[in-house]
């Protein structure tokens, strides 16, 4: 059965946002989990053929994920999230960046604030992630990262993923 499933990818430049609203054919718990621990996040949370590979992961508030994207040759490039508000199975706000192995933020590189919602629709969830800059060039660096790509191949990772993290 095929499913017709929401992707949208919006740009505010003078709000300095990036919105993001995906459905995914699964129920929310799953989602959620998918979104939430690392185990399932180094599946999917990578546009193929990079992989995603945490190092340390504390999903709580004040909690933090510390992953790098390794690509096809080895190469890594490392990330932290922190995490400032959770509400189980219905959203969390984390602050992104880009940083080392040791877990030193980069202040040359993009940072943001991702507000990540979950939206229970049955067999299918939503996910809104509204990604907030705190100024244009920061927003426009992303967007020439490739990060739309990206996302959606990797959010396409996890539609392939998810039957079989079905119970």
């Amino acid at each position: 059965m095929s499913m017709n499933l929401a992707f949208d990818f919006s740009v505010n430049k003078e709000n300095k946002t990036i919105t993001i609203k995906r459905e995914f054919a699964a129920e929310l718990p799953l989602v959620w989990d998918a979104y939430t621990k690392s185990e399932i996040l180094d599946l999917w949370w990578a546009p193929k053929p990079w992989k995603a590979k945490t190092k340390t992961m504390d999903f709580r508030e004040g909690g933090r994920w510390h992953y790098a994207m390794v690509g096809p040759e080895g190469e890594e490039h490392w990330a932290l999230a922190n995490y400032k508000n959770i509400q189980a199975q219905q959203k969390f706000t984390v602050l992104d960046a880009f940083a080392d192995a040791d877990g030193n933020v980069n202040k040359e590189l993009p940072q943001a604030e991702w507000n990540v919602t979950f939206v229970d629709k049955g067999e299918v969830t939503l996910v809104e992630l509204h990604i907030s800059y705190a100024d244009l060039a920061q927003l426009e660096a992303t967007i020439q990262m490739g990060f739309k790509e990206g996302l959606a191949m990797a959010m396409e990772g996890l539609d392939e993923l998810l039957p079989s993290l079905k119970k």
